[in-house]
């Protein structure tokens, strides 16, 4: 199940592992501010080990079969990371998650990383569905759902409770008989 693909001499996309738990700390310390707005989980990453347990997580989750969250590198610097989550062979399914540091953003990178991964989903683990959820107002990461040609399926109106207010999710998917390989 394991690949680690360069899409171009600068950029290539890496199973985490524990060698990448100080340069996945720092992109995400270095971006908390823009994160943040979107993630809820980068309250709770505060040092090395949360980086460190992430990626423990991760790894157990992707020999059991049920995720995989690659780094994304640009010119050898760790600038993302992206991840097929709570896959399920049963049902043929998964969601794709990913971030980018905001100083690589607007350079197609984390919409090519999204091609490799859905290519990956649904021609080597067999799915027949991939989900994407974003924040109503995240226009990032509406632009890169769109991009890639996945369905808006929903508004999952107030879905979660984030600083202080109700936020407003959009569910997206695609099916394995959407998917356009090139």
């Amino acid at each position: 199940m394991f690949f680690s693909r360069a899409l171009s001499p600068e950029f290539r996309l890496k199973l985490l592992d524990k060698a990448d738990t100080q340069p996945l700390y720092e992109a995400i310390r270095a971006n908390r501010d823009h994160l943040r707005q979107w993630l809820p989980w980068v309250e709770t990453t505060r040092s090395e080990l949360d980086s460190k347990a992430f990626i423990d997580d991760a790894m157990q989750k992707y020999f059991k079969g049920e995720g995989v969250v690659h780094g994304i590198w640009y010119d050898g610097t760790l600038v993302g990371c992206i991840g097929i989550n709570d896959i399920s062979q049963a049902h043929r399914k998964a969601a794709l998650g990913y971030w980018l540091d905001q100083a690589y953003q607007d350079r197609g990178i984390m919409t090519r990383a999204s091609r490799q991964m859905i290519s990956y989903a649904f021609t080597d683990l067999k799915l027949n569905r991939m989900e994407i959820l974003c924040a109503s107002r995240n226009y990032r990461s509406r632009a890169v759902a769109q991009r890639l040609g996945f369905y808006q399926e929903a508004v999952l109106r107030e879905y979660y409770w984030q600083h202080g207010e109700y936020v407003d999710m959009l569910l997206y998917s695609m099916l394995r008989c959407d998917w356009k390989t090139g």
